[in-house]
């Protein structure tokens, strides 16, 4: 597999070339999903390096703005042309994580495909998903994670939603998903990719 050039230049907190690339693939008629799949793929090595030590706050903090000044290049792309209002999905980063990058491209693209979005933020605390899936009578729950510490709080938020009564599904998201992270931690569906959340949505409210 080759060099992803706008992996690389996000990875390494290059804001000019960023935009730059993203712009120039646009022209190029990329689209704009496979240019969210290489901000994404370069995401993951900006929290994987902040796993190891090697990147601090400041650096998740400047890797977010240049992904929101991306997404606002990119968002109107993916809401081009007329949707149906297609139901409301709660979500937030669990409680111990306070890393939104992955979660703001799932809102993003949620909001694209014709969804209603309840965003929590960070540091979300169990109470407050079944609260707000039980307020909007939502079937999808989706809750994303970065930090491996956070996994036992994951599981938890995971728990409290499926013992509520709600009958609503649990999506958890993050780099670190897998089908060990998934057993343990109970969710109906989970994924290392953002894109695969409208999939998943489809699913869920197809079938609600």
């Amino acid at each position: 597999m080759g060099r992803d050039e706008l992996a690389e230049a996000i990875a390494g907190l290059d804001q000019g070339r960023v935009l730059a690339l993203v712009e120039e693939r646009l022209q190029g008629g990329s689209k704009p999903m496979e240019i969210i799949g290489s901000l994404q793929a370069g995401m993951a090595r900006v929290g994987d390096l902040f796993e190891k030590g090697e990147f601090f706050l400041s650096e998740l903090i400047l890797c977010g703005e240049i992904m929101k000044e991306s997404m606002a290049v990119l968002e109107p792309r993916l809401a081009e042309g007329e949707r149906e209002y297609r139901g409301t999905v709660v979500i937030g980063t669990v409680k111990g994580d306070i890393h939104d990058l992955g979660k703001n491209i799932v809102v993003m693209l949620l909001k694209g495909a014709g969804y209603d979005v309840v965003d929590l933020g960070v540091d979300v605390a169990p109470e407050k998903f079944v609260e707000t899936a039980r307020e909007t009578k939502s079937p999808l729950v989706a809750m994303s994670m970065l930090l491996t510490s956070a996994m036992g709080t994951m599981k938890e938020c995971v728990r409290a939603v499926k013992e509520s009564g709600l009958g609503a599904k649990v999506l958890i998201g993050g780099p670190i998903i897998d089908d060990k992270v998934m057993e343990f931690s109970g969710a109906d569906y989970g994924s290392a990719i953002a894109s695969d959340a409208t999939k998943i949505a489809a699913q869920v409210f197809g079938a609600a």
